[in-house]
């Protein structure tokens, strides 16, 4: 893991860039970490009990969970309790500061707190509204409760898994429409910035989950019900396909997609099958391939488990075709090509002590993301934020005391 000394990022695209964050969870505080990484002062506003994901572990520290600190850093923690009218007060003086303001709680709670966009947007016109929400507003299920799980069964994932022999449904491996999800919100939220910086204006914008999933699996998956009439079932052969799976080798597994024509005929060519393609109609174009593609990947799997993962791994190298080894969580974190390019290198947490950063993985030629700070204990920033509004010590000491706020 590379250890080298991190100095300070430069300015990001978004330094000058103030988001208000009303986010918990997956979807909303990704979102907003990748507006921190880009340069904007994220203020994270955190209810007292602090982001429910603050207490998934493992963990050092209560209410520092891993899952927490890798989706909050580049933030600023300040604790306001919403539900006493003196804490809405103190987020709207927050708001006429503000460029951004994200929430992912459901548009009807943000209207019983009296934090409606109407509300806002009269506060400061020129604010940007971005909901993260599980279904859109104009439907049947605009007041239904979303996570991860539901908006995954919804939009097919798991049916597509068992279809694709996959045995009893199943949710992808880790939180996906969450953070799908989070990077649309991200977009969204860059995208009216720009709107705002030719018009003056601000706007509203709801970024729902099962909208954006349900959107991504059709554009793959919609197939012959596009047409009207049908042409064919809905659901994409090759993706569907029991056989599109790493191999078996002879001493463990190879990921390869041998896709195109050129591919298959050196694939052909290294095993000694060069006239399969000329011979076996099956084998003929990436049209014929497609219609039988089981068979096209049983061939696969039985050639490929007569060798072992770097013998293969050699062959393909000489014919340049696509191919890698199947990792393992730890063979992922240990790779060299992410050590060398800084994904994860060692880092310091003030509190957490030494812990693995993962920088941010685009990379700039003038405006780079970085991190700037860690991910922050709960209220760490409220006396900071609070002072930058205008209040003096007496000020925050009565909040203090009312319990309006909260100071790390």
């Amino acid at each position: 893991m590379s250890t080298t000394a991190v100095t300070a990022p430069a300015p990001g695209a978004l330094e000058g860039v103030r988001v208000l964050d009303l986010t918990s969870v997956v979807m909303g505080p990704y979102a907003t970490q990748w507006l921190g990484d880009l340069g904007a002062d994220v203020v994270k506003i955190e209810p007292p009990e602090g982001d429910v994901m603050r207490l998934s572990g493992p963990m050092k520290s209560a209410r520092m969970g891993h899952f927490f600190l890798t989706t909050n850093r580049n933030k600023r923690s300040v604790v306001i309790d919403l539900k006493q009218s003196a804490g809405r007060e103190l987020l709207l003086d927050l708001v006429k500061t503000a460029d951004v303001l994200v929430y992912n709680i459901r548009p009807r709670a943000m209207q019983r707190l009296g934090l409606g966009y109407e509300v806002l947007s009269g506060v400061n016109p020129r604010l940007i509204v971005v909901g993260g929400i599980g279904f859109g507003q104009r439907g049947p299920y605009a007041d239904r409760p979303a996570y991860d799980d539901l908006i995954q069964g919804m939009s097919a994932l798991p049916a597509l898994g068992a279809a694709a022999g996959g045995g009893e449904p199943r949710y992808a491996p880790m939180v996906l429409a969450d953070r799908i999800g989070g990077l649309q919100m991200a977009l969204a939220v860059t995208a009216a910035l720009v709107h705002r910086a030719r018009t003056g204006r601000g706007q509203r914008i709801d970024v729902p989950m099962f909208e954006g999933i349900a959107s991504i699996v059709l554009g793959e998956h919609l197939a012959g019900r596009l047409f009207e009439p049908p042409q064919g079932a809905a659901g994409y052969a090759r993706s569907l396909s029991p056989g599109r799976r790493p191999y078996r080798t002879r001493d463990g597994y190879l990921c390869t997609l041998i896709y195109n024509d050129r591919q298959w005929r050196s694939f052909l060519e290294a095993i000694g099958q060069a006239r399969r393609m000329d011979e076996d109609a099956r084998f003929s174009s990436q049209g014929a391939r497609l219609a039988h593609i089981d068979a096209v990947y049983a061939f696969l799997g039985e050639v490929i488990a007569t060798r072992t993962t770097a013998e293969w791994l050699e062959i393909f190298e000489a014919a340049d075709l696509p191919a890698a080894p199947m990792y393992s969580l730890d063979d992922l974190i240990a790779d060299p090509h992410l050590r060398e390019v800084g994904l994860l290198r060692a880092g310091q947490h003030p509190s957490e002590g030494p812990m693995t950063e993962i920088a941010n993985p685009t990379e700039w030629s003038d405006t780079p993301p970085g991190i700037r700070h860690p991910a922050p204990r709960l209220g760490e920033h409220t006396r900071e934020v609070l002072r930058e509004l205008g209040l003096d010590e007496t000020r925050i000491a009565a909040l203090v005391a009312a319990g309006i706020v909260r100071c790390a």
